[in-house]
C-alpha cells in the first residue's frame, strides 16, 4: 500500500472514531450512568448499548417494589446484572439473586449525530412466571434476547427488562397480608422508568410499546389492563399468551400458598402469621418449597403452573375479561404459534415425541377429560367428539398426534387470544387490533417432520438471530426475521404494522368485525397469507357450545389432588 493510502486509511479511521456518534454519560433520575459505544462494521453505524441500570431498590421480600434512592458517581452499566431468583432447571437448586430490577437499553446511532426521538420497544421476558431473565437464555456470550438487531433494523430503542418470579414474584394468600403480583408491579415499575428516563437516551416518552412472550406475553396483556399504567404506553404485543389464559390468573392462591408456608415450615391457620413468617423465611427456600412437577402428572401439565398473577382488588381490581376498556387506547398486536402446545404435549403424553410409540384414543380422552373437568363428562365428550371427528374409523398415528397438539394449542393458547382480540376491538376507540399466527415450522432435530412452530419458535426471529448468528440459518430464515423484525418496529413507530421504518412483504389488514383478518407468518410471505376466522369452528365451539354446559366444579378435582 502507497504512502498517501496508509495515511488517508490511518486519518479515515481517525475521524470515523471522531465523529462516533454516542450518547456517553447520561444523566438518569438514579444518577449518571456509562453504557458501552459499538461500532456496526467497519464503516458503519454506532450502537450505544447499558447493561444493568437500577428500575427500583433492591426489593424486600414479598413486599412491592420501591423506587431507587440513586447513586453517587457515575454507575458503570456495561454488564448484566443477576437474574431474579429462581429455582434451576433441575429444581434442586436456585439461581440469580433479590436484588435484581435492573433494565438493559440499545440505542441505533446514526454516523455523524445522536438518534433523538426514537419508538421505544420494551420486551418483557416469558417463562411460565417461573424462569427467565432480561438477557435471555445465553450460548457463548449470545444472549437470546439481545435487542440490537431489533433495534438497528427497525431504527427504535429496545429495553429489556427483569422482575421477580416463582414464589417471590407472586405467591399471594388472596388477601392484603400478602396481596401477590409482586412481578407485575416490577414490571409497571420498570415501564414508569422508561416513561420518566428515555428521553435522556434519545426516546420519545410518548411512543412506547410493550411486547413480551408466553406468561410475558400475559404480562404485557394484564399490562394494558390494569388501571395503573394509564398514560404510561401506546401499544403492545401479545405473543402466544393473553390475560384470559386459565394459566394467567391463579383463582385460588391462598391453597398455593398454605402449601409452600407447609413446606418452609410456617404456620398455615391465618393469614397473617403465614405472610410474617413467609417473608422472614430463606427467599431460597421459598422459592424451592414449590416443585413443578414433569412425570407422572396427576393432571395435564398447564393445571400444575400455580405461580400467577392474582385478582388483587388494587393492580387488577377485577376478572381481565372486564378490564378491557382500560386498553381502549392501545393499539394491540396478539398471536399465536401454529402448535404452541407441542412443547406441552410432549409433557402430557411423551409418545408424542417418539415416532415408534403409538397412542391411543383413550389416551387422548382422559387428556381431555383432564382439561375439561370444569364441565365433567358433557364438556369431554363433547369436546373428544369434535376433535376428532377428522379421525375416520383407522387414524394413522400421526393425524392422532396431531390432533392432541392442536387441541392443548387452541386450550392454553389460541381461544383465550381470540377472545382477548375480540374484546380488544369490541373496547377499543381509535385503537387498531391486529392478528397473527406463526407457522415456521420448528427447527429442532429431534422432533417429528410434522411439528409446525413450537412454543417460543419465534423468539429467535424476532430478536434477530438468523442475522447475528448466519451459519446457524438458511436464507428462508433471514426473510421471516426480517418480516417479523419490519411488521413489529413498524408497528411500534406509527400504530400500523405495514407503515413506518421498514418495508414489509405484504400489506397486513386489522382485524375487524367484519374481517376477522389475520396474518400467517413464515418463510412465503405473499398475498394469500392474509387469512380469515382462525380456526373459527374450534374457536366458537370453546366460547358457546362448551360455555353453555353446566359448570360441575368451581376448583377442579385436579387442583385439588396437586395440593394433597
Amino acid at each position: 500500500m502507497a504512502h498517501w493510502e496508509i495515511l488517508c486509511f490511518a486519518l479515515c479511521s481517525y475521524l470515523s472514531v471522531a465523529w462516533a456518534a454516542t450518547l456517553g454519560v447520561v444523566h438518569t433520575e438514579g444518577g449518571f450512568v456509562e453504557g458501552e459505544s459499538k461500532k456496526l462494521g467497519l464503516f458503519g453505524n454506532y450502537i450505544d448499548i447499558f447493561r444493568g441500570i437500577p428500575f427500583a431498590a433492591p426489593p424486600k421480600t414479598l413486599e412491592d417494589p420501591r423506587p431507587h434512592p440513586g447513586w453517587d458517581g457515575t454507575l458503570e452499566a456495561k454488564k448484566f446484572k443477576n437474574r431474579c431468583m429462581q429455582m434451576t432447571l433441575a429444581q434442586t437448586d436456585v439461581r440469580g439473586s433479590e436484588d435484581c430490577l435492573y433494565l438493559n437499553i440499545w440505542i441505533p446511532q446514526g454516523k455523524r449525530q445522536v438518534s433523538t426521538n426514537l419508538p421505544v420497544m420494551v420486551w418483557i421476558y416469558g417463562g411460565a412466571f417461573l424462569v427467565g431473565g432480561s438477557q435471555g437464555a445465553n450460548f457463548l456470550n449470545n444472549y437470546l434476547y439481545d435487542g440490537e438487531e431489533i433495534a438497528v433494523r427497525g431504527n427504535v430503542i429496545v429495553v429489556t427488562v427483569n422482575y421477580r418470579l416463582g414464589p417471590l414474584g407472586f405467591l399471594s394468600t388472596g388477601d392484603a397480608n400478602l396481596p401477590g403480583n409482586y412481578g407485575l408491579k416490577d414490571q409497571h415499575m420498570a415501564i414508569a422508568w422508561v416513561k420518566r428516563n428515555i428521553k435522556a437516551f434519545g426516546g420519545d416518552p410518548e411512543n412506547i410499546t410493550i411486547f413480551g412472550e408466553s406468561a410475558g406475553s400475559a404480562s404485557v396483556s394484564l399490562q394494558t389492563l390494569t388501571p395503573k399504567n394509564k398514560g404510561l404506553f401506546k401499544r403492545a404485543i401479545s405473543q402466544s399468551g393473553v390475560g384470559l389464559c386459565s394459566w394467567a390468573i391463579q383463582k385460588n392462591p391462598l391453597a398455593w400458598a398454605k402449601k409452600i408456608g407447609q413446606n418452609v415450615g410456617c404456620p398455615t391457620d391465618n393469614t397473617t402469621a403465614l405472610a410474617d413468617c413467609l417473608k422472614i423465611s430463606d427467599p431460597k427456600a421459598v422459592t424451592l418449597a414449590y416443585h413443578l412437577q414433569l412425570i407422572n402428572l396427576p393432571a395435564p401439565v398447564v393445571l400444575t403452573l400455580a405461580l400467577s398473577p392474582v385478582i388483587d382488588g388494587d393492580f387488577l381490581p377485577d376478572m381481565p375479561e372486564n378490564l378491557f376498556a382500560n386498553a381502549a387506547d392501545i393499539d394491540y398486536i396478539a398471536g399465536v404459534n401454529d402448535m404452541d402446545g407441542h412443547i406441552f404435549a410432549g409433557i402430557d403424553l411423551p409418545a408424542i415425541n417418539r415416532p415408534l410409540v403409538k397412542i391411543t384414543a383413550d389416551e387422548v380422552y382422559n387428556l381431555v377429560k383432564g382439561l375439561t373437568v370444569d364441565r365433567g363428562e358433557r364438556g369431554a365428550s363433547a369436546t373428544y367428539n369434535l376433535y376428532t371427528q377428522p379421525w375416520g374409523d383407522k387414524p394413522d398415528q400421526e393425524l392422532m398426534k396431531k390432533t392432541v397438539v392442536d387441541l392443548i394449542t387452541d386450550y392454553i393458547f389460541l381461544v383465550p387470544t381470540q377472545w382477548a382480540l375480540n374484546l380488544h376491538l369490541q373496547n377499543a376507540r381509535n385503537a387498531k387490533t391486529y392478528s397473527y399466527l406463526f407457522s415456521q415450522p420448528s427447527r429442532m432435530p429431534v422432533y417429528p417432520r410434522w411439528v409446525g412452530a413450537d412454543h417460543a419458535d419465534d423468539l429467535q426471529y424476532v430478536f434477530g438471530k438468523p442475522f447475528a448468528t448466519p451459519l446457524g440459518y438458511l436464507p428462508k430464515h433471514r426473510t421471516v426475521s426480517s418480516a417479523m423484525i419490519a411488521y413489529w418496529t413498524n408497528f411500534a413507530r406509527t400504530g400500523d404494522p405495514n407503515k413506518g421504518y421498514s418495508e414489509v412483504p405484504v400489506t397486513w389488514p386489522p382485524y375487524t368485525t367484519e374481517g376477522s383478518y389475520y396474518l400467517d407468518i413464515n418463510n412465503k410471505l405473499k398475498t394469500n397469507s392474509v387469512k380469515q376466522n382462525l380456526r373459527s369452528r374450534y374457536v366458537n365451539f370453546w366460547n358457546t357450545v362448551y360455555q353453555s354446559l353446566p359448570q360441575v366444579a368451581n376448583f377442579s378435582s385436579t387442583e385439588e389432588l396437586l395440593w394433597s
